[in-house]
């Protein structure tokens, strides 16, 4: 994988809502931002290789918006301490010159799949390893990310800046990949972006080689999960990926697998331990 395939992942990404507020937290538009971007020189995205998914995704972030007219970067990553002990970060102030005024955006970047055995629909949205929900990531942002902006301790971090706090507009960035069980492909989801649905997921009982023999497979890596399966450039055979997928079920990891059909088709599902 290149930074390159990643970033045109990345500008693939679609936001989890859009054109409202869901529970009251604010979109920022990005897709307005993303349609206009052109392929990158990705000599300009300087990112280390073993550098986490997240903040591979906070890198594109900030390239994309460096590069229009209406957006500038003020600061990132800003580091709140209270005694010496970090408390918390903003993840980016932003000058928003169409509308004159500064932009507090948090973003986040996530995979989630849909659990219909639980109830409603924002409950249902989980991550693939049971470890986080869309709901808990909304409790943070609305609990913490965004109410330190107010803290005392952010305060003097702003007058050095020259801003006001009062004058500032919060917005999240909340871009998702989801994936829905195989027999709701065609469905509608009510509150997200329907749009963010990118492919289905299975128990490793409907992983059959009846089903998927005959196609050729891929696990990869979590900081590739942005890219497009297309780009892949190892295949491995039914055979030879079943075993990789039992082995990390056995971890209670539900693995990303790409799969490669008929040398032009790609499809991406995980396969689920619980």
């Amino acid at each position: 994988m290149s930074i390159k395939t990643e970033y045109l992942g990345f500008l693939n990404s679609k936001p989890l809502w859009t054109n409202k507020t869901l529970l009251g937290l604010f979109p920022f538009d990005i897709e307005k931002v993303l349609e206009n971007d052109v392929l990158p020189d990705v000599t300009e995205i300087n990112i280390r290789d073993n550098e986490v998914l997240g903040k591979r995704i906070e890198f594109f972030f900030e390239y994309c918006i460096t590069n229009t007219d209406r957006y500038e970067i003020i600061a990132k990553n800003i580091q709140v301490y209270q005694d010496k002990i970090t408390i918390g970060e903003l993840d980016f102030l932003v000058q928003d010159h169409s509308g004159n005024k500064t932009l507090h955006i948090e973003v986040v970047y996530k995979f989630y799949l849909y659990d219909p055995l639980l109830e409603g629909e924002l409950q249902q949205w989980i991550g693939p390893n049971r470890k986080d929900t869309l709901l808990q990531k909304i409790e943070k942002l609305k609990t913490k990310q965004l109410p330190l902006l107010y803290r005392e301790e952010t305060l003097s971090i702003l007058e050095n800046l020259h801003i006001d706090p009062k004058s500032i507009h919060q917005c999240v960035c909340y871009m998702a990949n989801l994936f829905v069980p195989l027999s709701m492909k065609k469905e509608l989801f009510p509150i997200v972006n329907n749009q963010s649905i990118i492919g289905f997921w299975i128990s490793l009982k409907d992983f059959t080689s009846e089903q998927y023999g005959s196609s050729l497979f891929n696990i990869p890596k979590k900081k590739d999960w942005v890219t497009d399966p297309k780009y892949g450039d190892t295949w491995f055979s039914f055979t030879v990926i079943k075993e990789q997928v039992q082995l990390a079920l056995s971890q209670k990891k539900s693995p990303l697998l790409w799969m490669k059909s008929n040398e032009d088709s790609y499809k991406r599902f995980f396969v689920v331990w619980w």
